[in-house]
């Protein structure tokens, strides 16, 4: 039965009690049938609204343990069966208590459910992000089916302000897309044929077809919104203690509270009622509900809000190790550097040594090309035709361009005589770690082009930042240790580990792990070993499936300062953690010796239903604590 019909059932049969309870002092008034009333609707409230804590709590005494529902059963059970002993002997009854607690105690599991409805609102918003139809070429013409019929290979034509139904390439027309859903990344991103897509994002203003690559289950959504399902099912070690915690907490609770019927009734010789009260009081007030809710809620807030900032945080106990970190390990190609050359440098008139170079190289498969072709459509320049375009084995390339002889190439080759002024450049650059190429124009140097495969633009932001957090940074890199220092000096890496072969990079984070606690960061297939044994894996969402899979933390927007997101996110959620243990456990330290009747002479005492009460806003208290963390900026 739904919680919410268990607590309206008991509410409403116990608000009759309540009203006599309050008036009969002044009026004398009583519920018709007066204590066999009570009896019915209590009977009532005990079967439907109690019935579960006393099926849990007799299922956790089967297996020789107890549980937080132990308290809340044995206390109402009690008090319920005292009552009918004492209505068939005269006796004050204290059914109206039992309906009480249970109402109460159901009022903060009822308001717990709806916060935590709240905080787990990330799945449901990350569910709707998704299409619901997609526009499929079947035959010569673009129909509308519904996305669970499109398949691997289909072609789906996707129109201004419509939805990307699943991950593919666009195979024809541009457009801007709004990523942020999935990446977090405000600004729209300029698409083109052969550029990915993300299924959910947001097509602007342009019309393109797309050839379907995942679908269903495959698609990026499908997996983030498993990764935030898994993390926030998860337990993390704290969370352990706390169960332990409990185990031996009920028992204690349950003698505590014998004791206080026994002091109350041999030793102060107070009536049975009186003692009971007592001890009924202590068993509720001290129902660890808040502390079992302390760990978990603030998990789901964290993990949910990491997953709405691109940050996908595979599990609680990952989110527990990243708070102990004292050394963050990067993979450099693809993780600190961009993973492709780029043109960092052009000596000489920039425009002319681009155009004469890239009318070259367009003709070239040489791996550098793209570079330059990329920095001179940048620079938005006019390539001229070549002929005699031919390339020079381990040397470079040449042709004739408007009657002239151009080359590009190494500039090692004797044949060009390079100034002092040139050959410094040269040297510079290469001190750099950089590919450096010439130009020429019938036999004359005309400038230099510089290319490497450059740091991505917040890679030195982010190094900072986690110096500054007290983070040792490591670079391990397979390259050779010229280009590794190079890197490693442009951004600020603290020390360099370079010449590693992929197999070898797992045994460099185990040295690492004699000293330090290690988080590695890569995106290759060659970085999943080092990725699994490092105390806490972060994978770039660029990278491979096995990376990705790898690792316990997944930056999709592929941006470095989401590494310092993903360890403040740790540490304010640990933070959150321990605040609702100290108020969970403050609660109880301070509740208990009030409900034992320790201050019963100055007047200061719980009744049952009180101690119900308090115990149902205790939980609310820290559940709407962890919420509050859902406001955390990083």
């Amino acid at each position: 039965m739904k919680i919410t019909t268990r607590f309206w059932t008991s509410l409403l049969l116990s608000l009759p009690m309540l009203v006599e309870m309050i008036i009969h002092p002044f009026t004398g008034w009583m519920l018709p049938g007066g204590n066999w009333t009570m009896l019915a609707f209590t009977t009532v409230i005990m079967l439907i609204s109690a019935g579960p804590f006393v099926s849990s709590a007799w299922s956790a005494f089967l297996k020789h343990h107890s549980n937080m529902d132990t308290l809340v059963a044995l206390g109402t059970m009690i008090t319920y069966l005292y009552s009918i002993y004492a209505m068939f002997t005269g006796r004050p009854v204290f059914f109206e208590t039992a309906a009480f607690v249970i109402t109460f105690v159901l009022l903060g599991q009822v308001l717990e459910a709806k916060m935590r409805s709240n905080a787990s609102s990330a799945i449901s918003k990350l569910v709707n992000l998704g299409a619901k139809e997609a526009l499929v070429k079947r035959g010569t013409e673009f129909v509308k089916v519904p996305i669970s019929q499109v398949v691997k290979g289909d072609l789906i034509q996707v129109l201004p302000g419509q939805k990307v139904p699943v991950d593919g390439k666009i195979v024809s027309g541009t457009s801007n897309i709004d990523e942020s859903m999935v990446t977090g990344e405000s600004m729209p991103v300029a698409k083109k044929a052969g550029d990915q897509v993300i299924g959910s994002t947001i097509n602007q203003n342009g019309s393109f077809v797309i050839e379907a690559e995942k679908v269903g289950n495959d698609t990026m959504l499908a997996q983030i919104i498993e990764i935030v399902k898994k993390a926030q099912n998860s337990h993390a070690q704290i969370q352990k203690l706390t169960d332990k915690v409990a185990n031996v907490f009920v028992p204690i609770v349950l003698i505590i509270a014998i004791i206080t019927f026994l002091v109350w009734f041999v030793f102060l010789n107070k009536s049975v009622p009186t003692a009971l009260n007592y001890a009924v009081s202590v068993m509720v007030i001290a129902c660890p509900c808040a502390l079992g809710l302390a760990t978990p809620t603030a998990l789901m807030v964290g993990t949910g809000l990491g997953a709405k900032k691109g940050i996908l945080i595979k599990n609680g106990e990952i989110l527990e190790a990243a708070n102990n970190l004292t050394a963050i390990v990067f993979d450099k190609t693809g993780t600190i550097t961009k993973g492709k050359p780029q043109v960092t440098d052009v000596i000489g008139n920039k425009l002319v040594v681009l155009q004469v170079a890239a009318s070259l190289e367009k003709l070239s498969e040489h791996p550098l090309a793209p570079a330059i072709l990329t920095a001179a459509q940048t620079e938005n320049v006019e390539m001229k035709d070549v002929t005699d375009f031919k390339a020079i084995e381990g040397h470079g390339i040449e042709g004739i361009i408007e009657g002239k002889t151009a080359f590009v190439g190494k500039p090692e080759i004797s044949q060009y005589t390079i100034e002092a002024k040139m050959a410094d450049a040269i040297t510079e650059l290469q001190k750099e770690a950089k590919t450096v190429v010439i130009v020429t124009i019938d036999g004359k140097v005309i400038g230099l082009i510089a290319i490497q495969d450059a740091p991505k633009e917040t890679a030195a932001k982010a190094i900072s930042d986690l110096k500054a957090e007290g983070l040792k940074t490591v670079m391990l890199t397979g390259d050779n240790k010229q280009v590794a220092n190079s890197v490693a000096k442009q951004v600020g890496i603290d020390q360099v580990i370079s010449s590693v072969l992929p197999i070898d990079k797992a045994d460099e984070i185990k040295k690492l792990q004699h000293n330090y606690k290690v988080a590695f960061v890569g995106d290759g297939i060659n970085d999943a070993p080092a990725l699994t044994q490092a105390d806490v894996g972060i994978a770039m969402g660029s990278g491979t499936d096995v990376a990705i899979d790898a690792g316990g933390i997944v930056l999709i927007k592929n941006d470095l300062e989401d590494v310092v997101r993903a360890l403040k996110l740790s540490k304010k959620t640990f933070k959150r953690i321990k605040l609702n243990l100290f108020w969970a456990f403050i609660y109880n330290i301070l509740g208990i010796p009030i409900a034992t009747g320790l201050f019963a002479g100055i007047g200061f005492t719980l009744s049952p239903e009180i101690a119900g009460l308090a115990m149902a806003f205790s939980s609310l208290s820290v559940v709407i604590s962890s919420v509050l963390l859902g406001r955390a900026k990083i």
